[in-house]
């Protein structure tokens, strides 16, 4: 059986808008003014916004560390789903985490 061109695009404009709407009503949290926090994260975001950018940075980045060693429990899942979950977390989790520090990496 073969799939014609405008069945192709019409299934990828489709898989587009549902990834779309799927990602439209997600909402951050504020980490300035700590609305929508409650409980001991807001002292920790506190005291970790006190703090100067280069410590912040060393934060992040040991946190990121533990973060990616502690991945190495995926491997006991299997071997494809343990690169992909490193190539994931290498890739996206620095970004993520230097922002949230405030860091410039």
């Amino acid at each position: 059986m073969r799939v014609s061109t405008a069945a192709k695009v019409l299934a990828l404009l489709t898989l587009i808008t549902l990834g779309l709407l799927a990602a439209i009503p997600a909402t951050a949290i504020d980490l300035v003014a700590f609305t929508g926090i409650t409980g001991p994260l807001t002292s920790a975001l506190t005291q970790l916004a006190a703090l100067a950018p280069g410590v912040k940075a060393l934060v992040g980045f040991i946190g990121f560390v533990v973060a990616l060693i502690s991945l190495t429990a995926l491997r006991n899942f299997s071997p494809v789903l343990f690169y992909i979950g490193m190539a994931i977390f290498g890739a996206v989790g620095l970004i993520i985490g230097g922002s949230i520090m405030g860091a410039t990496i």
